[in-house]
């Protein structure tokens, strides 16, 4: 297995996420990586925790999100982070987080969080106008698309199928 190490940071480029993860592949959506339960990420206090789930992550290029795709019983079926677009480099990936994050939830309401995160980080991190009109932007995209659009509806489903083939038996 080839392995994907992905960074996000805050805009302050302190840590925010670190794991290693599975690399999938590409395809017009982007790069897919996937991660098996019990692996381990890092957060920004240092601290590791456990995934506890399948997943896979969407990182698309040149897009202001990225997105998580979790398998079921998890009750967020797409978790969306607002990002600036992500820098790819050999076997990594570095992105921005920019605080907002869109839920679609497995039966289908969409919930915008962190948005009180977002205000706050504007002024701690001084984010320039364009970026937070970007984010907004971004934000709005993915709530008018996330129920309606690829790669939010069927596509992830192949990638799950790819690392769920790669979990051990219970």
């Amino acid at each position: 297995m080839d392995m994907v190490r992905t960074l996000f940071c805050k805009y302050d480029g302190h840590p925010h996420r670190l794991l290693e993860s599975i690399n999938l592949g590409e395809d017009e959506y982007g790069l897919w990586t996937g991660s098996l339960p019990g692996t381990r990420g890092q957060r920004a206090d240092g601290s590791w925790v456990t995934i506890d789930h399948t997943r896979v992550r969407l990182f698309p290029r040149g897009q202001w999100w990225s997105a998580l795709f979790n398998d079921s019983p998890h009750p967020t079926e797409v978790y969306c982070d607002i990002t600036m677009p992500a820098e790819f480099g050999v076997d990594t990936v570095t992105t921005v987080d920019l605080d907002l994050d869109i839920r679609r939830y497995r039966d289908g309401a969409v919930r915008v969080m962190d948005e009180d995160e977002f205000e706050a980080h504007q002024l701690a991190y001084a984010y320039p106008p364009q970026v937070i009109a970007a984010a907004r932007a971004s934000c709005a995209w993915v709530v008018d698309n996330i129920t309606t659009t690829e790669p939010f509806l069927k596509v992830y489903e192949t990638y799950l199928s790819q690392v769920r083939a790669l979990t051990p038996a219970v």
